[in-house]
């Protein structure tokens, strides 16, 4: 009986390894193909999985070349966030006044509203809407007696400085809902939207039916031309940070279903302030200065006056919802925020490079070659970033390990029925995650290629993947 027992064992673990080396070999041999494809022909491709239990590695190939990584730097950033962070840390957004309030319920002074870099304020997927956090607000105001402001209402983003958008990124995405940079007091998302509507003819220009929210302090000059029937979104806003002009150019295909597009805010600071005075305003509760922020302050050498009292303070959802969103739905502005935060919590001037430092001394201390990791921003929307997939492997081995890896995993999107996340940016495709296989072994797999192309490219990815299933 023990000799049958041993005997099972022995087969079990032969039919195992030969399983593996099996798996192996199939995905050398589709990774060899994807090389061969003339969509690669002038490509860099760059594969590794390990054993998700022990992190040795199964396969690699040209794991050691730093590649442009688009949006899986995102892991890479929200398990530093994780480590240095907390998964329940939260910004805080506090109102405040300057100032004296009479017994008449006059402000003789300034609303200020101090960020400290939230990036879900105001928006759309958590408890604090635009509208929950306005009502509060008013709610707040009139709790401390203010029925009339003679001065105004400031948007203090102090904390993140002036420099909204990294180093690196590229004309064409800086404007664009994706492409929206860092404030101290972000708002909404720092993005708002421009419904379309297309002409009847491709000659046809296309007519701009609204803002939303409304933006009268922005001019749109719109250069966009009506699209073929199928062509769909090929539209572009071109929308400096702090600029109050935004031109659209491209096109917007006839039949498009969706009502327009989102749009980058150039001043989120300025626009929290804005829609907090105009609120004020319809409810009858006047300022006598227009809204304004610290920043524009200090262009015009005014001194931001201290605050008398503080009357209201929101807090942002816990880390962990907002890295779900972050990797669920890839959001840039989150990746940029977080990093700048990351420098502050490690004692560094909040700045995407010093964030960049913080994160890559963090890993360099678990093992990770600093020179693996070049980075620039937080969420890989900069073509210059260059990391290896054996940097990312190893991190993403080594993370399975920690508390808040649950909540993490849960975050990770599905794409071909594994749960990785993607990265996309121009002649740029890549995957970066885990999977279980039908025999309940578990790797982790990170792939990426440069400079391929052509389209459809993930589909040929996703051959060389479909290996490990």
């Amino acid at each position: 009986m023990k000799f049958l027992k041993l005997l099972f064992i022995f087969l079990s673990l032969s039919f195992t390894q030969s399983f593996a080396q099996n798996r192996i070999q199939n995905i050398e041999k589709a990774f060899n193909n994807l090389l061969n494809d003339e969509q690669a022909k002038h490509a860099i491709v760059s594969l590794c999985v390990l054993d998700a239990n022990t992190g040795k590695t199964l396969y690699a190939k040209n794991e050691q070349i730093g590649l442009a990584t688009a949006s899986t730097l995102k892991t890479i950033t929200a398990a530093t966030a994780f480590s240095i962070l907390g998964k329940d840390f939260q910004f805080q957004t506090t109102l405040a006044y300057t100032g004296t309030v009479t017994a008449d319920g006059t402000l003789k002074g300034n609303l200020i509203i101090i960020g400290s870099g939230d990036p879900t304020l105001g928006s759309w997927r958590y408890q604090n809407k635009e509208n929950t956090v306005l009502t509060q607000w008013v709610a707040a105001i009139r709790s401390a007696g203010i029925k009339k402001i003679e001065g105004g209402i400031i948007g203090d983003d102090r904390i993140f400085g002036s420099q909204t958008t990294p180093e690196g990124w590229v004309w064409q995405d800086i404007g664009n809902y994706y492409g929206a940079g860092t404030s101290g007091l972000a708002w909404r998302e720092n993005q708002f939207d421009i419904h379309l509507r297309p002409g009847s003819s491709t000659s046809d220009e296309v007519r701009i039916v609204k803002m939303v929210p409304a933006t009268p302090y922005i001019q749109i000059v719109n250069e966009l031309k009506t699209g073929a029937a199928g062509t769909g979104d090929r539209s572009y806003a071109f929308l400096p940070p702090y600029s109050n002009v935004a031109y659209l150019r491209g096109s917007w295909g006839m039949g498009i279903t969706k009502p327009g597009i989102s749009v980058a805010s150039p001043d989120p600071a300025f626009d929290c302030a804005y829609r907090l005075q105009d609120t004020l305003k319809r409810l009858g509760i006047n300022t006598s200065q227009q809204a304004t922020t610290t920043r524009l302050m200090a262009l015009n050498n005014q001194t931001v006056p201290l605050v008398t009292q503080k009357i209201s303070t929101i807090s942002s959802p816990i880390l962990s919802d907002m890295i779900y969103w972050f990797l669920k739905k890839s959001i840039n502005l989150y990746g940029e925020s977080l990093l700048k935060t990351i420098a502050i919590k490690s004692g560094k001037e909040a700045s995407t490079a010093k964030g960049a430092e913080a994160e890559i001394s963090f890993w360099a201390s678990k093992g990770i070659e600093k020179s693996a990791l070049n980075i620039i921003d937080g969420s890989g929307l900069s073509p210059g970033d260059r990391i290896t997939t054996a940097a990312m492997a190893s991190i993403l081995f080594q993370i399975q390990k920690e508390s808040w890896f649950a909540d993490y995993y849960k975050a990770l999107p599905e794409y071909n029925g594994m749960k990785i996340k993607s990265g996309t940016i121009n002649d740029v495709s890549a995957f970066a995650g885990y999977h279980t296989d039908t025999a309940g072994n578990k790797y982790v797999v990170v792939i990426n290629i440069n400079n391929y192309n052509g389209s459809g490219i993930n589909k040929k990815l996703f051959k060389v993947l479909d290996e490990l299933k």
